[in-house]
Parts: structure tokens; sequence; C-alpha cells
């Protein structure tokens, strides 16, 4: 079987070589050079992008910020799962807010600006402090306002303004500000006759607005539940097929969805090495039609990304338990080069191993990180 994936990261890597022992094959849509490629290879193009329609028997997307007009012509085949309204939703925090609103799923109060009287309303409607965030291609931290004081609201209104007039398709959500303890997300996939399995809630740390620590949570039943539940009434709605991610603020003993991802997902990476059936090889498994495999956890697991930097000292390679995952990207400042997975048999072995893997880290890049796993682990 020959999947197409639209876009050709890092994420399509990790799909690529997570099936190949099922003989599927994966190629890769680059948005930037429009060319079809071995995501494995991807300075080797091998073919235009209606040769790969043809030649794939599914097709499915790595990002949600695929041009629509990309994503009409891979509906018009047949073959796209998720289905484009779909992905469209997780690049849109205006239609994400609207499937939340229809199913009933708790998020932060907000509301949709799209002009200076827009503004207005939702600073009367809403209580400072507010964060407000672009509704389209915002991630990581990017394209996002805190308004702490009304004396603030002019300076950032102007800022706003110049934002959304370079995009007239461009709007912004304001949200109140959750008072939230930790977040957490859950990845799970559905498939195409709608089964759904979850795998463990994750609890995220971020560094400067991106995620840089990723833990699997082995015992929290209720948290569990309630996460599920809010993702088979999203995924049904949609009529879902693949991986999804949710990202909740935990406030109290409730969930509020913060966004959600309609594909693998960063928090997810731990998967790779905590279960026998990554998110990745599920998500393939799920556009393929395929049974979905396992999503227990199988071994305390934690993910950090690595930030910037393409070495790691040698005697993490040879430290138990842990697994380097690089990306093959040029090195640059604050990009996610790559990522290590730390497991153990319990939990105290994998806090004992972080501990000693974040020893080795350097201070320069991995300063927060390593600060936080001391307060984790201690």
């Amino acid at each position: 079987m020959n999947v197409l994936v639209l876009g050709a990261g890092q994420l399509a890597r990790m799909m690529a070589l997570s099936i190949k022992p099922l003989n599927i094959e994966v190629l890769a849509y680059d948005v930037g050079s429009k060319q079809v490629v071995n995501p494995l290879a991807p300075q080797h193009p091998v073919c235009d992008l209606a040769a790969g329609i043809e030649r794939a028997d599914v097709i499915t997307a790595e990002f949600e910020h695929v041009a629509h007009d990309v994503l009409a012509l891979c509906e018009a085949s047949g073959k796209l799962k998720p289905s484009a309204q779909a992905i469209k939703i997780g690049g849109d925090r205006r239609l994400e807010k609207a499937l939340l609103t229809t199913c009933d799923a708790a998020n932060a109060k907000h509301h949709i600006i799209s002009s200076e009287q827009d503004f207005q309303t939702a600073i009367e409607a809403l209580s400072l402090p507010i964060i407000l965030k672009s509704a389209l291609e915002g991630y990581d931290g990017k394209g996002q306002w805190r308004l702490k004081s009304k004396e603030d609201a002019a300076t950032i209104w102007q800022d706003i303004e110049r934002f959304i007039s370079s995009n007239p398709k461009q709007g912004i959500v304001a949200e109140q500000m959750v008072p939230f303890s930790r977040e957490v997300s859950l990845v799970g996939a559905r498939s195409v006759s709608g089964e759904v399995k979850t795998y463990p809630l994750t609890e995220n740390h971020h560094t400067d607005g991106v995620l840089s620590v990723s833990t699997a949570l082995a015992d929290e039943p209720q948290l569990q539940q309630q996460a599920t539940e809010v993702f088979t009434r999203l995924t049904q709605e949609m009529e879902y097929v693949g991986v999804l991610a949710i990202e909740f603020f935990q406030v109290g003993d409730q969930l509020l969805v913060n966004e959600i991802a309609p594909r693998v997902h960063n928090s997810g990476h731990w998967t790779q090495q905590g279960c026998d059936c990554s998110q990745f090889a599920n998500h393939i498994r799920a556009v393929c039609g395929l049974p979905l495999g396992s999503t227990e956890l199988a071994r305390p697991t934690a993910m950090i990304n690595i930030l910037g930097e393409d070495t790691l000292p040698q005697a993490a390679l040879g430290m138990d338990g842990v697994n380097v995952h690089w990306y093959g990207k040029e090195k640059r400042a604050g990009r996610k080069m790559g990522h290590i997975n730390v497991s153990g048999k319990d939990q105290a072995q994998l806090e004992q191993r972080l501990l000693t893997i974040a020893q080795l880290l350097p201070n320069e890049s991995f300063a927060d990180i390593k600060s936080y796993i001391a307060k984790q682990c201690s």
C-alpha cells in the first residue's frame, strides 16, 4: 500500500520509519518545493503532486496548515483521511471553537475578533487578563498577545490591526486566561470503522512557548475518562479517521480544551518507546483501514525535545532506557532538531534516568528543562 503525506517534515519521516515493517510505503508532498519526495531522503524529488495523488492509495497530512487548493485536489481523489474539513478545523481557531461548542466540549470563555469594535466588545465581555490568538497559522506560542491592563489595549490593538491587515482571511480569538494547574494532552486514534483507542494522558512542560518535556501519566483514571469522552465526541462529529491530539488545561478536576491538532503530535512522541504501537504507526494503520495497535502504556516514558542543538554528549547515547531521534535538520536556534525518549521499568527508575540525563545535557540550551526535571523528580 502507498501513502502520500501532505508535508515532508519530521512527522512524515517518523510515520515512514514506523510503518515500514508492514510493507507500507510512505511518500511526502513538500509544500515548499511543491514536489513529492521520499521523507527519508527529501533532497531527491520523486514526482509532482498530481502524479503523487495518482500513485497513492491513501492521502493524509502531517500538519494542518495545508493550502486549501491542495486539500481540494486530494479530497476530490476520494483518498484523503482525515477529511479536508477536519484538517481545516485544526488550522483555524474559529472553526475549532465552533466544533467545541457543537460538541459541548468545555473550553475557555472566548470572543471572535475581526474589527476594532469586536476587540472592544471582547474586553468588556471577558475579564482581564485576556490572551489573543491568531485564528490562522499560530503555533509554538507565535501569533499571540496578552492583555493584562486596559491601558495597554490601544497599543495591542495597533499591533493586531497590522497583523490582520496582512491577510484578509486572518482573525483573532480572544480567550479568558485560565488559571490552570498544568497542561495535559491526549493523543488517540479513530479507525475507518469508528473504533477509538487513546494513549495515556501526557503532562506537558513548555520552554519559551515551545513544548520541551512530555511525560506519560500512568494513573489518572478520572481525567483519562474525561479526556477520552471529549476525544470520542469530537472525532465522531467530524467522522474523523487517523490520530488526533487534544491539548487540555487542567483546572481542579476539570479539563478544558485548549486546542486540537488533526495529526500526530509532539506530545505523543514518547509512544515510540512507551507503547507497543506508536502514534505514527497507528495513524497509518487507521488511514489505511488496518486494525489499530495497542495504546496501553508498556513502560513509564518521558520525552525531552532537543531545541537548537545538533549534538548530544556520547554518554547520553550509552544510557540504558534512552533513545535519541534526530530529524535531519540544519541547526537553528530554538528549532526542533530531535527528541530524546527516556524509559524505565517503573516510575522510580524513569525519574532516576531523567535526573541522570539532565545532568549530561548542556546548560546553554537545556537550562529550563534541567530545572523542570530536577523539580519534578526530586
